[in-house]
């Protein structure tokens, strides 16, 4: 097994069980622009884009500028919805075995800075990571860009990169950066779909995860 000197995490669905209250807020957006009704299924399938490639996934057709009012609106609803969802259970205990293990971790996700920048700072969880890189920083999940720039910032090569993610954006992004990745099954995609994306493995939770890494 190949040994890591780096883990990248995703965050909403692996770390933290936010996939509900995206999907809720989306649906909020969506209603107060009067816009055609979408299945829960449909929003729960685009976590893990950038904000503006996911709302073009749901409305294929929606022009620029409905792109971004409904990327607004999202962004207001959740900005201000005071909901306090939950880490995943072992989450802080995960990153804080990882960290006293001296393996370089970090965070590439959907999230803006803003919302990332937000989440951090009410889990107590920023000083963990050595980097983060978000959608509005970067080219959106599946490009590889989020991965290739924490590699290159901490100078660790492809091989030695572990990419964890609970959506199939989060495994193709690794794949397209020639980075390993994990799959976890406890958020946004089922895990039919995260092992047609080939990863080292799919575990159920967070504690299966850290016993996998004690395996490797």
């Amino acid at each position: 097994m190949t040994d890591f000197q780096l883990i990248v995490f995703d965050w909403d669905g692996t770390l933290m069980d936010s996939t509900g209250h995206i999907v809720n807020c989306m649906q909020q957006a969506i209603q107060q622009l009067d816009l055609p009704e979408l299945p829960n299924s449909a929003i729960n399938h685009i976590i893990g884009l950038g904000l503006n490639e996911a709302v073009l996934a749901l409305y294929p057709d929606a022009s620029q500028t409905l792109v971004e009012v409904l990327a607004d609106k999202y962004r207001e609803i959740w900005l201000s919805n005071p909901q306090q969802t939950p880490l995943f259970d072992n989450a802080r205990e995960l990153l804080q075995q990882l960290a006293q293990q001296d393996y370089f971790l970090a965070v590439a996700t959907g999230k803006s800075r803003r919302g990332l920048d937000k989440v951090l700072k009410s889990t107590g969880l920023a000083s963990y990571f050595h980097t983060t890189r978000c959608a509005d920083e970067c080219h959106s999940k599946p490009h590889p860009q989020m991965i290739e720039q924490i590699m290159e910032y901490l100078g660790v090569e492809s091989r030695a990169t572990l990419m964890i993610g609970d959506t199939e954006y989060d495994l193709k992004m690794a794949h397209n950066a020639g980075a390993n990745s994990l799959g976890i099954s406890h958020g946004a995609h089922p895990i039919t779909t995260l092992q047609a994306c080939h990863p080292l493995a799919v575990v159920d939770d967070l504690h299966q995860l850290q016993n996998w890494l004690k395996a490797c």
